[in-house]
């Protein structure tokens, strides 16, 4: 026998860090005592999901704490992504997944009797998003920690999120979204970080004594910035990102001298005044407050993120000068391109810079995508509102103007048309701060999100700026996860598609390439079907519970999930419904595949054409599923509260997926790619990033229909006249007819009357000019979907080429063309109970002792999280 038979070692694992089964037990146990004060026999189910949670956000410090240690000892250049929105989703499965625990943690949960499923399905959704955007920056927080970058997303701890939706008589209903009512083990509170935010008051202008022109800017009223930070953990692997949220709080919460003066009011109006800021996700500005409040969101954000990446870089030992070096900011949309000025404020007033060195910083500092086509969307600001909330924001963009204007009329003489399109200032009926040119003036680079959208981005939207310049321009064509949107929403086609290529195609969605060659294994055919089979009866039970409506999992269910607006066409599909309603009721007999019509999706509380579109979706739902001559050919359901815990049931059920916005109007879209990793087949125009899906899954394998982005804009140029369609084609002349004739509104002509007058005199979208070329492609749908295994085949080859549309390869594209940043190695040291224990060298100084020139240098600390 030799030594190590005689002693052998035994292996301690920490209940913070460790993951066998048996600790995990022992941790959950733990913390539901000693956290939560619970006994087992008391434990609620929120109880139960607060144990499992911060047993997991544990595993995440322990990966967190080295991860930020690293970056603070290694010279690394570090991503901020500044966002309005970050739709997150639920984290504790998605966390499971990423940290490679959720096998462990099922089994564990199983043998103290419950179920990981429930305790998932406890979580409620942080509605920190409004669609799209919010979830692409989750995606790439999700992306940059998988690909070891050092990252960091900031944005506004929203107390009250998107609303949660109800119908309520067919109408949409918003309800406040309480997601923070029974509190959010996700985030840590780091109030000793706060950060002052000013905003109104008055500006006065010196020259100091070497004649240099100086500013002040007293504000009227400050508030505080408390971040609340929320680990993003890499999939498999030490990286762990922190996503930075910033909640507003009053300076002085209670005024002491009012309260005994009995102006009980007058006591918190301060601490009102200031948490409005971060009280609700995008406050309805179709009145001046609203704007003002939403303006001041934009601002309190950027505002405190800066201050706090100017500490950090200041903290590990950069200097102002050498900021751009190691820091770069990524706007993500227009809502954050106010940092641009504040930037110059900073180094201008407070860093005493001069104004050419602060420009030169500052625009080696920002990245600007901009994710819309519709130049309503593209902010603009009243000057007067804006020079209310932030006085000396609006003097130094009219600095940056002035300065940008005298460049652009040397380098193009007596193009004044130029001039007046290039301005920041749009004074054509009032004046205007334009946010997107301030964003493109004051960025060193510029992306559009989809091959089509960055050419029309050169070509019209901005392509007075891409004539200037034209370096700055590149696309970045969207990605998603697919950690969240297969592993975590779809484990059992990730289960069988693990079962043929192995794992690694999670963290290399290109892998997927292999799935290829099992397209005529009939045994993998016959699986996969009962996998998607399995996820149409999960919605199918989903739809019942939330809807009352039955629907058959055996019939093709057609949804269209996504924001509602009248460029994404939820009214086409419903014309379609209305169609084949129509010709079932004139041949009840009519051979038809059976359809389920399925829409998710919220409309903007201020948009009432969205909000009469969902009526008339719930109407024609009401006739349609109340009929029993049509019973068994269709059914359609609207499905309210669209989210992401929503989109993870959706996505994996779908056979086919509806992408009908109008050629030229969608940025990009992900619901399109989401989709179809999922094995739905889609139905679409050439617009956004469908174009890049049709041609990697390959033409003959999406059903394509519609305008193109150029025959759309000769249409319009040449005069388009809906009614002439509505004259010329028999079968949409009924379908309108039946809208207008109250068929769908119990005899109620007027309901429907102003969808019905924008379709036949405006039809801005184009629905009628598409409409014919829509049915004929629904009937080849139709046709595929008789013939299973062949649809099943195409089901196959769209998720095997799919693998272009990760996030990881949009943010290595990012970081290879626009960020210039490189995989930073996070190494873990194993759990040692020797370093077990607290150990402060120099507690007066909280554990930082000085450097060079009074640069503060963290106290070396041992790999074990506790010191």
């Amino acid at each position: 026998m030799d030594k190590s038979d005689k002693n052998p070692q035994i292996v301690v694992e920490d209940d913070r860090t460790g993951t066998s089964v048996e600790t995990l037990r022992r941790a959950m146990a733990d913390h539901l005592f000693y956290s939560l004060g619970r006994v087992p026999e008391m434990a609620t189910k929120q109880d139960l999901y607060l144990a499992v949670a911060l047993t997991v956000r544990d595993r995440l410090l322990h990966r967190w704490l080295n991860t930020a240690e690293t970056y603070f000892h290694q010279d690394v250049r570090v991503v901020c992504y500044l966002s309005a929105e970050f739709l997150m989703g639920p984290q504790l499965a998605n966390n499971l997944v990423n940290l490679g625990l959720y096998k462990q943690f099922d089994q564990a949960l199983s043998e103290s009797g419950l179920s990981l499923e429930a305790i998932i399905d406890q979580e409620e959704e942080p509605g920190l998003g409004n669609g799209g955007l919010g979830r692409l920056a989750a995606c790439y927080l999700d992306s940059m920690a998988t690909l070891n970058i050092a990252g960091v997303g900031y944005g506004i701890r929203y107390e009250f999120g998107i609303f949660d939706q109800e119908i309520h008589d067919g109408w949409q209903v918003e309800i406040t979204d309480k997601w923070l009512r029974l509190g959010n083990p996700w985030e840590i509170d780091r109030p000793e970080m706060a950060q002052a935010v000013g905003f109104g008051g008055t500006t006065q202008s010196s020259t100091d004594e070497r004649g240099r022109y100086k500013v002040v800017w007293t504000p009227a009223h400050v508030i505080n910035g408390v971040p609340c930070d929320t680990v993003v953990p890499g999939y498999q692997t030490n990286t762990a990102n922190t996503l930075r949220l910033w909640k507003a709080e009053a300076r002085e919460s209670f005024n002491f001298q009012k309260f005994n003066a009995g102006d009980y009011y007058g006591a918190v109006i301060d601490k009102v005044y200031s948490e409005n800021v971060s009280k609700v996700l995008y406050p309805n500005d179709d009145f001046e407050r609203g704007k003002q409040l939403r303006l001041a969101q934009q601002y309190f954000f950027v505002a405190c993120s800066l201050k706090d990446m100017l500490r950090l870089h200041i903290l590990a030992g950069g200097s102002v000068d050498n900021f751009h070096d190691k820091v770069t900011c990524q706007l993500n949309d227009t809502h954050p391109s106010i940092a641009i000025a504040e930037l110059m404020r900073i180094f201008v007033d407070e860093y005493e810079m001069e104004w050419e060195k602060a420009w030169y910083i500052t625009t080696r500092t920002f990245a600007y995508t901009n994710h819309t086509l519709l130049p309503e969307a593209l902010e603009r600001w009243n000057v007067e509102l804006f020079g209310a909330t932030l006085p000396r924001h609006l003097e130094i963009i009219y600095e940056i103007n002035r300065r940008f204007l005298d460049e652009i009329r040397l380098k193009y003489p007596g193009d004044e048309g130029l001039v007046s399109r290039l301005s920041l200032i749009d004074d054509q009926g009032g004046k205007y701060v334009r946010m997107a040119h301030l964003a493109c003036v004051g960025s060193y680079a510029i992306n559009g999100v989809a091959a089509l959208h960055t050419e029309l981005l050169k070509k019209d939207v901005l392509s007075d700026f891409y004539r200037i310049y034209p370096e700055k321009f590149s696309n970045k064509t969207n990605g998603i996860t697919p950690r969240r949107f297969m592993a975590v929403s779809n484990h059992e086609l990730t289960e069988l598609i693990t079962s043929k290529i192995g794992d690694g195609w999670l963290s290399k969605l290109d892998e997927l390439k292999k799935l290829e060659k099992f397209v005529d294994d009939k045994q993998f055919v016959k699986d996969w079907q009962a996998v998607k089979r399995l996820q149409k009866e999960r919605m199918a039970e989903y739809v019942l519970e939330k809807t009352g409506v039955t629907v058959d999992p055996a019939f093709l269910f057609d949804v269209q999930a996504k924001r509602l607006h009248e460029y994404k066409r939820q009214h086409l599909n419903v014309l379609h419904i209305i169609h084949l309603y129509n010709k079932l009721k004139k041949n009840p007999h009519l051979e038809m595949t059976p359809r389920t019509f399925l829409f998710a999706g919220k409309a903007a509380p201020a948009y009432m054409t969205a909000k009469l579109i969902i009526k008339l979706i719930t109407s024609v739902a009401s006739v349609v599923n109340s009929d029993h001559d049509v019973a068994s050919k269709l059914k359609v359901a609207f499905v309210p509260d669209f989210n992401v815990k929503l989109g993870q049931i959706l996505y994996p059920a779908a056979d086919l997926s509806e992408q009908i916005s109008t050629a030229g109007k969608e940025a990009s879209g992900t619901g399109n790619m989401k989709f179809a990793l999922n094995g739905a087949l889609t139905i679409g125009t050439l617009d956004g990033a469908n174009i890049e899906m049709r041609e990697e899954v390959g033409a003959e394998n999406f059903f394509l229909f519609g305008l193109t982005a150029d025959e759309v804009a000769h249409l319009k140029a040449h005069g388009y006249r809906p009614y002439d369609y509505y004259e010329s084609n028999q079968d949409l002349k009924e379908v309108i007819d039946l809208i207008a004739d109250g068929t769908f509104s119990w005899g109620d002509k007027l309901l429907f009357r102003p969808l019905v007058d924008s379709l036949l005199n405006y039809d801005p979208y184009l629905l009628l000019a598409d409409f014919e070329s829509y049915v004929a492609c629904q009937e080849k749908v139709s046709d595929l979907f008789s013939r299973p295994d062949d649809w099943a085949r195409m089901s196959i080859l769209n998720v095997a080429r799919m693998g272009k549309f990760s996030s990881d390869r949009s943010i290595q594209e990012y970081c290879r063309d626009i960020w210039r940043v490189s995989p930073v190695k996070v190494d873990i040291g194993s759990y040692q109970q020797s370093s077990a224990v607290l150990r402060i060298q120099e507690p007066g100084l909280a554990g930082v002792k000085g450097r060079g020139k009074g640069k503060p240098k963290p106290v070396p600390k041992p790999t074990h999280p506790s010191f």
